[in-house]
């Protein structure tokens, strides 16, 4: 005769994360407005990353369309290398927390590149870099990185060396960074596709997320790496699918033929050439902050 003993476990759900691919002008941030807040309800999203550098006409970002996507369900917007575009925009990086410029700029520059949100108990730490292949050679992304998780670790554990690079004004490290076990994610903005996978092999059981941004072509190759990081070489954009990377298909078209650089315009939506969400939707470990599942987001109007 046997006994049978059940045991009951509470097990955590795991976390949800949506990121979203480069906004692409008023109609991708039409349609973001438009399908977000439905996503976000469906899939039952704890936390939503937009990467918003092209939402001004396709260059850069203002006040305007910050708000735009901050309203559409995102609690924090990344950018890359066009967040430059709009000066007046540089105080606002200095002021608002919700959203990151790459974090390997050097010197003393407006915004911050990465932050730590709290929402619902769960700690999210959200780094935004910016790789050098084939774009300007701004500091090492790689090494970045290790500078700010470095710093957590030390703040957590022991005395930070001095003059230590995320060192404030006042000589500290900022309380944020001494908060243990965030889900890390990062938004890393590049256009080599060799740069990006190796960013994702680098940060391999270091983050929970790595997704590519920057070049508007949504890639097929999402994966969970061995050591429980869920990575994609670019997450797409948001805009208009029938344009070239969001704009006007014309105008691209005669700046590759003449190699005259007529300014170009974002795609106008139509029957023909409607407008996407693309992105991914990450499940996470919320004790580990390891990624169990990755899956592509491509959503249109019906």
């Amino acid at each position: 005769m046997y006994a049978v003993i059940v045991v009951y476990t509470t097990l955590m759900p795991a976390l949800k994360l949506i990121m979203i691919g480069d906004v692409v002008g008023n109609p991708g941030l039409d349609i973001l407005e438009k399908l977000l807040p439905a996503l976000i309800e469906k899939e039952g999203a704890d936390f939503v990353v937009v990467n918003g550098e092209n939402a001004a006409g396709g260059f850069g970002i203002t006040e305007v369309e910050k708000e735009r996507i901050l309203n559409a369900g995102a609690d924090l917007i990344t950018t890359g290398n066009h967040v430059w575009e709009k000066r007046e925009f540089w105080l606002v990086l200095d002021q608002e927390e919700r959203i990151l410029r790459p974090a390997n700029y050097p010197g003393k520059t407006a915004g911050r590149g990465w932050v730590l949100i709290k929402k619902n108990g769960v700690s999210w730490l959200v780094i935004n870099l910016q790789g050098r292949e084939l774009m300007t050679p701004i500091d090492c992304p790689f090494r970045t990185f290790d500078s700010i998780i470095d710093t957590r670790r030390d703040s957590q554990e022991n005395e930070v060396a001095e003059f230590h690079p995320l060192m404030n004004a006042e000589g500290s490290i900022p309380d944020i960074l001494r908060e243990p076990g965030a889900i890390v994610v990062v938004d890393f903005h590049a256009e080599s596709t060799k740069e990006k996978e190796a960013m994702g092999f680098y940060l391999d059981g270091r983050a929970g997320v790595v997704a590519g941004t920057h070049t508007h072509v949504q890639t097929a190759d999402e994966r969970v790496l061995n050591q429980g990081t869920a990575y994609i070489t670019d997450l797409g954009m948001t805009g208009v699918s029938g344009g070239v990377i969001g704009m006007d298909t014309k105008i691209c078209l005669d700046r590759a033929r003449t190699q005259v650089l007529y300014r170009m315009n974002c795609a106008a939506p139509s029957p023909a050439q409607t407008a996407e969400l693309q992105g991914i939707l990450a499940e996470i470990d919320s004790k580990t902050g390891k990624a169990i599942s990755i899956r592509r987001l491509r959503v249109s109007e019906v």
